[in-house]
């Protein structure tokens, strides 16, 4: 596949009409969920600015969600608590957040095909396609990159308003180490995710924050 819409043009030719792409955002920070997003376009649509959410500015993401929710024909937004990624495992969270984005796509019309990056969806009565770096070749899985990522990054930006200490808006939740000094610093909260292993060491160093 050399284009970021053949895979949509080739199920279109198959007769599929509702064609949609899921990707999710937020696998490897310490704090918050994980977001999926999904996205329906309308048939033959075009827009070669959207691209995988990684290799976007912060800026342009955020241009590119606009467009996006405006130009869908449906999408829909998944959100998977810290506590739901501890009590899964944030492969089992992230497929969840997955079918959540989806569901909500699905109230507005009946889609009838799902692409995905990567993630294996058998629960599904349509037929799912998993697409290995399916965000750097599907143009429904890269706007749903963009719409996961920009939400997860406004979920810590109102984080960092409420404990500005971290410097949350900077590196979004990621073990930089910048994060790994403030969680050793000032301790882990409830919107961290207990089992990753940066947060268990703070842990068991008895580093806990104390509630507000």
């Amino acid at each position: 596949m050399n284009n970021m819409y053949e895979y949509e043009e080739n199920l279109y030719k198959e007769g599929y009409n509702f064609i949609a792409g899921t990707d999710e955002a937020g696998r490897g920070p310490l704090v918050g969920p994980v977001v999926a997003g999904c996205v329906v376009f309308p048939k033959g649509y075009k827009n070669d600015l959207i691209n995988d959410s990684k290799k976007l500015t912060e800026k342009k993401r955020e241009q590119l969600y606009d467009i996006i929710i405006k130009d869908a024909v449906t999408y829909g937004i998944g959100i998977v608590s810290a506590k739901e990624i501890d009590e899964l495992n944030i492969y089992e969270a992230s497929r969840k957040a997955m079918i959540k984005a989806y569901e909500e796509a699905n109230k507005k019309v009946k889609i009838d095909y799902l692409l995905t990056d990567a993630m294996p969806i058998t629960t599904l009565d349509i037929p799912v396609l998993k697409i290995i770096k399916g965000d750097a070749k599907s143009v429904t899985i890269a706007a749903a990159s963009i719409l996961a990522k920009v939400t997860r990054d406004r979920i810590l930006i109102d984080l960092d308003k409420k404990y500005p200490e971290y410097n949350f808006k900077k590196h979004k939740g990621y073990p930089t180490k910048e994060h790994l000094e403030k969680i050793n610093e000032f301790g882990v909260f409830d919107e961290y995710r207990m089992t990753y292993k940066p947060v268990k060491n703070v842990l068991d160093r008895g580093i806990v924050r104390t509630k507000r």
